[in-house]
């Protein structure tokens, strides 16, 4: 996640966890970019987003290299994991 930027992703995240269609929805958050040193960290990522303060709805965040497709397994594993239990 971009360090500048990481203040605009929240914003947006919060906005749409607002909307009412999407009040039911899990919440996959992609990490990316883990193979660029210096990036931010999974925790990094998760207290700039705010994450700990959503309640009521499931969510995981998974550390990620698109560039080495890593880690984009293992979040969709757990989404449809997720999508199916939850029938």
């Amino acid at each position: 996640m971009d360090r500048d930027r990481v203040g605009i992703s929240k914003q947006e995240l919060v906005s749409m966890l607002e909307e009412e269609e999407l009040r039911s929805a899990v919440l996959v958050v992609l990490a990316n970019k883990q193979d660029i040193p210096g990036c931010m960290s999974i925790s990094e990522v998760a207290n700039a987003l705010g994450l700990a303060t959503i309640k009521n709805r499931r969510y995981q965040i998974f550390r990620t290299s698109a560039l080495k497709g890593e880690g984009l397994n293992e979040a969709m594993d757990w989404l449809t994991n997720t999508l199916t239990g939850a029938k």
